[in-house]
């Protein structure tokens, strides 16, 4: 079977982008499941529930995200009410929504997806290595089909948790950090791994905001208005072809698309 995971979706040229490629994407590779990470879908910070829904409606099974879930407070009641849209498994117990899910396809396999939070120069939260191990405690009795999101900033921590998890679940993939990384590769014991799958929005920019509005914080530390990218959009994702009785990855192949312009009046903000 193929899984497809679609890098950070940026904004609305991240939606767009989704929107035009995934339903040809699926039906020509043959994609049986998709996850996208959606923590930027919203104007770049955050989700809401009706984003969430057009990310459903474009074909995506499960969304993951990361540290800007919380951006919208609005999201903290829905996170607790749909099962698949994962925040960070290792957030203290308590906060809203839930780190892992297993997916049940129309055909009744059963895949379960992971979303993780690295701490090296991010928040001080659980341990993802621990936590990680607890939760694929959990999803291992109904599923060896097992996708890891690991959403972090230091290349090095998603090496390690990449090794670490290595042969115990089917794909680490990595997030957060917006730039492709072209590591890509089969781990010992069958584990896909890509330090990071990409972003999904305008790359004419600062990790899909507009270069202006980057610089100028830069230059003087002062809070500023980030303004979205829309120039240069690029699909970026990763497909990964699993052994559905072992649950061990067959391939991996990176996934770097150029979209066409976006204009104003394509699919809201």
């Amino acid at each position: 079977m193929k899984v497809l995971l679609i890098g950070d979706l940026m904004g609305k040229p991240g939606r767009w982008a989704v929107s035009q490629m995934l339903p040809d994407l699926k039906k020509i590779n043959q994609i049986d499941f998709v996850i996208a990470n959606v923590e930027n879908a919203a104007g770049g910070f955050g989700l809401t529930k009706e984003i969430a829904s057009k990310v459903y409606s474009y074909g995506v099974n499960v969304l993951t995200s990361g540290n800007h879930i919380w951006d919208r407070k609005e999201i903290y009641e829905y996170l607790n009410k749909e099962p698949n849209i994962l925040r960070p498994a290792n957030y203290p117990a308590g906060d809203p929504g839930k780190g892992s899910v297993v997916y049940q396809l129309k055909d009744g396999t059963k895949i379960g997806v992971l979303n993780i939070q690295g701490r090296v120069y991010m928040k001080e939260i659980d341990c993802p290595f621990r936590i990680a191990d607890q939760e694929i405690e959990k999803l291992k009795p109904e599923t060896n089909l097992i996708i890891v999101d690991v959403h972090a900033e230091a290349t090095s921590e998603k090496m390690a948790l990449g090794w670490y998890l290595a042969g115990r679940v089917s794909a680490v993939i990595g997030t957060h950090t917006h730039v492709q990384t072209v590591d890509e590769t089969i781990l010992p014991g069958g584990t896909a791994f890509i330090t990071d799958v990409g972003m999904t929005g305008g790359h004419n920019s600062v990790i899909g905001i507009i270069k202006e509005d980057a610089v100028t914080r830069f230059l003087t530390q002062i809070p500023n208005r980030f303004r979205i990218a829309k120039d240069d959009i690029k699909f970026c994702a990763v497909s990964v072809e699993l052994d559905q009785n072992t649950g061990k990855a067959l391939k991996i192949e990176r996934i770097r698309i150029d979209m066409p312009p976006i204009n104003d009046e394509m699919e809201g903000d």
